[in-house]
């Protein structure tokens, strides 16, 4: 099957039609402005009194989450800060989920005009991994500490459902010796980023044992979607994207993850768009999105738009949207990325996010050869703001007394889809994560921390040990003892033992 060939058996209208209502899709524009001009200059009783939902882990109706969007007075944005942390912290305590992006392929059918990766783009050398360079890759990724990553795939036939089913097999093959020999190190969750499919493709995935499924719809607005996406490509078709994590929920796949490229058209409507986007899904199966990303268009090689749209989001704006959405979708996982700079990425993580990445490399077979974007740009989608290594950025959150994790134990027990959402609304959830990310952590510090990482990680995790052991929900449940025991052992060399 040729290229074109392949493109025009991509869409299948009737995996679109089967989601909407009396033919429309959840993203109402009219109604969405509507929201947004009707709550200007909110009350500040009715502002509290949305805030007080979130707290109860609660989603807000996209009306509640326009009133937030429209808050401006300095000292109740202060005050929404506050309460958005004390979100993250009941839900999901205070660790932070550890990542790397692995990007597989950068061939593409689509001509996305803020992309690198587009297929009009003449200075974009193009590559697909090979199952030998994935292993290169992955062995270079495990070999700066991590255990979980996402993998990154163009659409294209080259990198279709089969390579991508394939990828993840070779990807969770991969084991490693730890540096001081203390048994080995394997990714342990695979995400997958990549192109709507077609429920059959997605299936494939399913069963090749992805972890999270991410798509993202760019932006909700149809006539910047359009123009950002020509009709005569497979991206080109709004609703195929817009439902593509309809159906991975049928396909068996139930952690999805949800984003927006802001940038591209009026960050309050992004946020509303992601807010229905997290209502149509719990409506239509009772789950809402795993996580929502939010990343910032950033300047990518040969793209014009990417360093010149009149929609690019400033840092005070940057700040109050991730804000918004913490409170807006209280259960779900934020991620903020290697886009940003270091400094920002600090602060943002104070505004309730649950994930990020490190040591992140993003040109194609950039790990095994240890390139970074400045010396690989004919290969990157586009350019990252911080560069660093995991150790820094794990040596830095402990400082700031966030305990790094790099836990996939919820995933391998079953709590996911919609075993886990009660747990998260409950509070629950958040306590396992706990117990999971001393764990994990202390596998780190034993195995690839530096010197400097582990004076402040020591310091850390004593302190987390101490409020395990006086925590009652943690006695009450007779976890403690086997904590304890599992601890113990990591620290003798042990691996990958999780709650």
């Amino acid at each position: 099957m040729n290229v074109k060939e392949w493109i025009a058996q991509v869409v299948r209208q009737e995996e679109i039609d089967k989601y909407l209502v009396n033919g429309k899709d959840f993203v109402d524009e009219r109604e969405i402005v509507r929201e947004l001009e009707e709550t200007r200059g909110p009350d500040v009783g009715m502002v509290r009194d949305i805030l007080q939902k979130s707290l109860d882990i609660k989603l807000l109706t996209p009306r509640e989450t326009a009133v937030l969007l429209n808050v401006e007075d300095p000292e109740l944005l202060e005050e929404m800060k506050g309460v958005a942390l004390e979100v993250k912290k009941r839900v999901y305590d205070n660790r932070i989920v550890f990542f790397a992006p692995l990007y597989c392929s950068n061939v593409c059918v689509n001509r996305c005009v803020y992309c690198g990766f587009r297929s009009d783009n003449c200075e974009e050398k193009r590559h697909v991994l090979t199952p030998a360079e994935i292993r290169q890759e992955t062995e270079a990724v495990i070999d700066q500490g991590h255990k979980r990553l996402i993998a990154v795939y163009g659409e294209h036939p080259l990198s279709d459902a089969d390579y991508i089913a394939d990828s993840i097999s070779e990807i969770y093959s991969v084991k490693r010796t730890t540096p001081t020999g203390n048994g080995f190190n394997n990714i342990r969750r695979v995400n997958v980023n990549a192109a709507p499919m077609s429920v059959a493709d997605l299936r494939k995935l399913w069963r090749a044992g992805i972890g999270t499924f991410q798509v993202f719809q760019e932006t909700y607005h149809r006539g910047r979607y359009a123009e950002f996406h020509p009709a005569d490509t497979v991206k080109g078709n709004y609703r195929w994207r817009l439902y593509a994590m309809h159906r991975a929920m049928d396909a068996g796949i139930d952690d999805v993850a949800i984003g927006a490229l802001f940038g591209l058209y009026d960050w309050r409507f992004e946020v509303m768009g992601l807010v229905r986007h997290a209502h149509d899904l719990e409506r239509q199966f009772g789950i809402g999105p795993h996580t929502i990303s939010f990343p910032r268009m950033q300047p990518a090689p040969g793209s014009f738009i990417s360093e010149n749209s009149s929609y690019l989001v400033g840092d005070d704006a940057f700040k109050r949207l991730v804000t918004v959405l913490r409170l807006a979708v209280p259960y779900t996982g934020l991620i903020v990325t290697a886009r940003e700079r270091a400094d920002l990425r600090r602060e943002i993580i104070g505004y309730g996010c649950t994930q990020t990445d490190a040591s992140s490399k993003i040109g194609i077979g950039a790990y095994s050869t240890n390139k970074l974007q400045e010396e690989n740009r004919d290969k990157v989608q586009f350019m990252l703001g911080d560069q660093r290594r995991l150790d820094e950025v794990v040596r830095e959150l402990a400082t700031d007394g966030y305990i790094t994790s790099f836990c996939t134990a919820g995933y391998r027990c079953g709590r996911t889809g919609d075993k886990i959402m009660s747990l998260l609304e409950k509070g629950v959830e958040g306590k396992f994560c706990k117990l999971n990310a001393v764990l994990t952590f202390r596998e780190y510090l034993n195995d690839y921390a530096s010197a400097e990482t582990r004076i402040v990680g020591e310091r850390l995790i004593e302190k987390e040990l101490q409020e395990i052991e006086r925590n009652a929900f943690f006695t009450d449940k007779r976890l403690l003892p086997t904590f304890l025991s599992y601890y113990k052992r990591i620290a003798a060399g042990e691996r990958d033992l999780y709650m």
